[in-house]
């Protein structure tokens, strides 16, 4: 093999020893976000039960806030609002790429959707 191949194989083995590195971490990551999790809903039900708004230990004070958040109660009323302010910035423009690939998959052409080819590596441990 010329230097070059020599040099590609040699980034593409490190690619990959990287890869597994970061996903081996990523494991770990996960773990401790799962515990994280566990403490913070457990705390959210004990200290709402109590008559307490928070609780302090040795390192930090948590309390428990409630804050609203908008949900979509009818799609059909909220771009009725949208056009008649002209309030687009409601709402996020983006297409479910699942949904299309299925219509697609199905023969089905879906008008102001076209496609675009991205570029990526695909990796078999030989």
């Amino acid at each position: 093999m010329s230097k070059s191949i020599n040099s590609l194989a040699e980034k593409a083995d490190q690619l990959y020893t990287i890869r597994e590195h970061r996903l081996a971490m990523q494991k770990e990551v996960d773990a401790l976000q799962a515990t994280e999790t566990a403490l913070r809903e457990e705390l959210i039900a004990s200290i709402s039960k109590s008559d307490a708004t928070g609780v302090a230990g040795k390192l930090v004070r948590v309390t428990v806030v409630t804050k609203p958040k908008p949900t979509l109660k009818s799609w059909d009323d909220l771009i009725t609002y949208c056009r008649r302010r002209n309030a687009w910035d409601l709402i996020q423009h983006r297409i479910n790429e699942t949904a299309v690939k299925e219509r697609w998959d199905d023969g089905k052409e879906i008008p102001g959707v076209e496609t675009y080819n991205v570029v990526t590596l695909s990796m078999n441990k030989v």
